[in-house]
């Protein structure tokens, strides 16, 4: 039999702060995060609003978040990797490092700034925050191995991470890997979503709602240590949650389109699924990909239905995106820590701002308040542009 993987530790950051009970405290209890943007001007765009982390709830361990000052993206997985190695009692020394990011796009405004300002760039900050100098820079710092890689297809990022982590340990490649992923929201970012009309002028998310009017982005980090069972059992390591299946599927529907039909998405689940061993009745919970978006959350609906069938009504969805928002290659890490937390606490995160259901999407959101629920087994899905999709099953131990 191939190893069994188990999740041994976690670090992880959302607008509501660091740690487990920041999650607990704000998106289990169905708090949206969203603030005025201030890191930035919103004057120029559509919308002002973002699920920023601004100082308030637990602190990132090492970094000061004062006005005027957003931290880097390496500053938050440093912080990120050093709980999840705490949490695991593990030094992970020779451990691959692989990393859901597109890079701190601080260095990249700054690089251009000083080009067209006939500046020539010196500053490391651009080098260092360039996608494959993360991984390289955590492995370093934390005294880890190889390979080390950087995941930047976008929103499926750093699921990939953790399911090319978790096949690394299944095939007897490595029996300990550092995974995750980061995304803080970043002027460049914002503005290429806002002039694609993607981003709420509501100020709020409302996924799988009446009327939604679109995502907004978040900022987010999370990194999870994965370890052969057999490992983690034989050295006395609490199994916080085991990671049973996972599955990847692109469908090259269209260039930002899901599949009307959520086709990409069913097979990911599907695949995921099979590696487990699970019928999908087994499923207690889903954590959805829920963005928000007009057509993201019925062809998801529709995906659902596909891996559902007649027991599709009876699953538990939602989608923790209207607390968080979308937090980009962060996204697949962070919710498979929430995940997890539903798993090990027997209660549900709530799909914030659901008043009206849109009657195309017709399945157990858990709107608005959390559930109590005893599970063993969910299911966390993540979709990308270009038709990607993700999807990972976790096991309560």
């Amino acid at each position: 039999m191939p190893p069994e993987v188990a999740i041994t530790g976690y670090g992880v950051l959302t607008a509501f702060g660091f740690g487990a009970d920041a999650l607990r405290h704000g998106v289990f209890e169905g708090r949206p995060g969203f603030v005025p943007v201030t890191r930035f001007d919103p004057g120029p765009f559509h919308a002002d609003r973002a699920a920023t982390y601004e100082g308030a709830g637990p602190e990132i361990p090492g970094v000061v978040v004062k006005p005027g000052y957003t931290p880097t993206q390496a500053e938050v997985l440093h912080a990120c990797t050093a709980e999840a190695l705490r949490v695991a009692g593990t030094d992970a020394a020779g451990a691959p490092v692989l990393l859901g990011t597109n890079g701190d796009f601080s260095g990249a405004r700054r690089f251009w700034t000083d080009r067209a300002e006939g500046r020539e760039s010196t500053d490391q900050r651009t080098l260092d925050s360039l996608p494959g100098a993360l991984p390289r820079r955590i492995a370093e710092e934390f005294g880890l191995g190889f390979p080390r890689l950087a995941f930047v297809n976008a929103c499926v990022a750093s699921t990939n991470s953790i399911a090319h982590g978790a096949e690394l340990i299944r095939r007897g490649s490595a029996d300990t890997v550092v995974c995750g992923g980061a995304y803080l929201v970043t002027e460049d970012v914002f503005a290429k979503f806002d002039s694609g009309k993607a981003l709420s002028r509501e100020g709020v998310v409302r996924p799988f709602a009446a009327g939604r009017a679109g995502l907004l982005q978040g900022d987010g980090a999370a990194v999870l240590v994965l370890e052969s069972a057999e490992r983690a059992r034989a050295r006395g390591a609490e199994v916080l949650a085991e990671l049973v299946g996972w599955g990847m599927a692109a469908d090259a529907y269209h260039v930002i389109k899901p599949h009307p039909q959520g086709h990409g998405m069913a097979r990911a689940a599907a695949t995921a699924l099979r590696r487990a061993g699970l019928a999908p009745e087994r499923i207690g919970y889903v954590n959805a990909h829920g963005t928000g978006t007009p057509l993201n959350d019925v062809a998801e609906t529709a995906a659902l239905h596909r891996i559902f069938g007649r027991h599709a009504p009876h699953v538990p969805v939602s989608s923790t995106k209207g607390s968080t928002g979308h937090m980009l290659e962060a996204t697949g890490a962070v919710e498979a820590v929430i995940t997890l937390l539903a798993l090990r606490d027997g209660v549900l995160p709530p799909t914030a701002g659901l008043r009206t259901p849109d009657p195309a999407c017709d399945l157990d959101y858990v709107p608005n308040q959390p559930r109590r629920a005893e599970i063993s087994h969910a299911l966390s899905l993540n979709a990308a542009f270009g038709g990607v999709n993700a999807a990972l099953v976790l096991k309560r131990p």
